[in-house]
């Protein structure tokens, strides 16, 4: 326990600054400041004494220099138990300090604005204030240290309270809310530059370490199973992504949503017409893109109704009444997910009691840069899959060459199948898919499931794969199904064979060069 006799304010944030230090003063705590913190603080009414009168010492080099002195750092990293400690302070004419309360330069809110200038960005890293944090929070037992507005109300009604004194256990608590948020701010900087380097192509391949901070947006029911326990974080103060949900109308969201939500927004945001798909266990069971979104999003359906039954709807239009009265008739659902929603939809829908509507700005989210996956003892990092294929890539091998139609169907089936687990087989036909075979544990399988799911709308349908064919099998059942043409990535020592099978059967193959495994 501490009883708190001079504090040092410096705050850049100054939200309740002058009601928490007039309470301070009201208990014959001595208050010592910088700048524009001490200027608030006498127009207020406050008594106050400059940190350049307290140290004897002007601040200087625009403001870079003001409380990096000793009489600052020794007051508060002296052990008030060390009669040795206590003794140098005594020569040296330095004070003990009892309370830090610091926040610090904006730094996250200056990166963020659109073509920030690097040395904008430097200006507004801070060096004095995690100095004084970390000395005060380091020296927890003897200084008090507050770096987060919210606390004001609640440690001055603990020192109204109790005669000026803070007990050890909320001594403790803000010392760890200091060490959070110096650490937060440290990694912004890291990201900023890491991330400014890499795009002027002055620094290559990753950081030897990295650092990912991440703040809770709420409790989950539970996580995939109701015997294991979950949350939702998000990855900056900014509420950008899945944090910037906003639900219209339906049960919580669970740890499967969110998942399921992900990869249906992943796959609506490669198409620009109107476009939908049904999500079940992050694999689609159905896309299609039609002139209309009501048209879309039977296609989709229909696709897999079976397997559609509780799953999750992604759009990229904003939601009208005829397409909410055909999700009506689809049954069960889960959620529904779309830029926007009409009022005439919502009230639709919201006769689902349980359905989750769910509006986000589906283009106006942050472009991932990477992906990464947890392993035991460690952690995957690589780039995000965002290679976009162009038709002058594609190379075709057999003797038939692809109609236009057939054309834009591999286009069509090429975007989508990089959001498929691997193995990954879709059936396309136009800017429908008709069967999709996903996660199998062979390529074989991978198309049987597919072709058995579409049935007699395979024949003419085109066949996409996220990765080579290794033997002929694949083309065989497909030309048997009545399968036209295959777009694959070429590349196995069988290609020979393959695109032999291809040209015996009659069917047009496609080469990309470009594989899209996804585990």
């Amino acid at each position: 326990m501490i009883k708190i006799k001079r504090a040092l304010i410096s705050v850049s944030d100054k939200t309740g600054l002058a009601e928490f230090a007039r309470g301070l003063h009201q208990l014959g705590v001595e208050i010592i400041s910088t700048g524009g913190t001490a200027s608030l603080l006498r127009s207020s009414h406050i008594a106050v004494k400059e940190v350049s009168d307290y140290t004897g010492f002007p601040e200087m080099l625009d403001g870079r220099v003001k409380t990096l002195h000793p009489k600052i750092h020794g007051g508060l990293l002296a052990v008030r138990d060390n009669p040795e400690h206590i003794k140098q302070l005594k020569n040296q004419g330095i004070g003990l300090i009892d309370m830090v309360v610091v926040n610090l330069y904006p730094f996250e809110k200056t990166v963020e604005k659109k073509n920030v200038s690097l040395e904008d960005a430097i200006e507004h890293i801070d060096v004095g204030g995690p100095s004084m944090l970390r000395s005060a929070a380091k020296n927890y037992k003897s200084v008090a240290v507050i770096c987060n507005p919210a606390r004001y109300t609640d440690v001055l009604k603990e020192l109204k309270n109790n005669s000026g004194i803070l007990s050890d256990k909320v001594l403790v608590h803000l010392a760890m809310e200091v060490f959070e948020r110096t650490g937060q701010y440290d990694g912004a900087i890291h990201r900023f530059f890491n991330n400014r380097f890499r795009a002027d192509n002055s620094f290559s391949g990753f950081p030897k370490e990295i650092h990912f901070t991440f703040s809770k947006v709420q409790d989950l029911r539970y996580g995939e199973n109701p015997h294991q326990l979950a949350a939702f974080y998000s990855d900056g103060k900014k509420q950008e992504g899945l944090p910037a949900l906003k639900q219209l109308h339906g049960k919580d969201l669970s740890f499967n949503n969110l998942l399921d939500v992900q990869a249906a927004l992943d796959i609506v945001r490669e198409f620009d017409k109107p476009t939908a798909v049904v999500i079940k266990h992050s694999n689609p069971t159905g896309v299609a893109q039609d002139k209309t979104l009501q048209a879309a999003y039977k296609k989709a359906f229909s696709c897999d109704s079976l397997s559609a039954f509780g799953g999750i709807i992604g759009l990229n239009r904003p939601l009208d009444a005829k397409t909410a009265r055909a999700i009506v008739q689809s049954g069960f659902m889960e959620c529904v997910i779309a830029p926007e929603f009409d009022e005439e939809a919502v009230k639709i829908l919201s006769q689902k009691k349980n359905l989750r509507l769910l509006e986000l700005d589906i283009y106006g989210l942050p472009e991932e840069k990477y992906d990464f996956k947890k392993v035991c003892g460690g952690l995957l990092l690589q780039d995000k899959d965002h290679r976009q294929l162009k038709e002058e890539e594609l190379k075709v091998v057999t003797t038939l060459k692809p109609t236009k139609a057939q054309r834009d169907a591999m286009l069509f089936g090429w975007k989508l199948i990089k959001h498929i687990k691997s193995n990954a087989i879709v059936l396309v036909k136009g800017t429908q898919t008709l069967g999709i075979g996903a996660g199998a544990t062979s390529r074989v399988d991978a198309a049987l499931h597919a072709i058995a799911k579409a049935g007699r709308k395979a024949r003419g349908a085109v066949l996409v794969s996220d990765a080579f064919l290794p033997k002929q099998d694949t083309v065989t059942y497909a030309a048997k199904a009545g399968i036209k043409a295959i777009i694959q990535t070429g590349g196995s020592m069988m290609d020979e064979q393959v695109i032999k099978e291809a040209n015996k059967r009659n069917m047009v193959m496609v080469i990309t060069g470009l594989r899209h495994f996804k585990h």
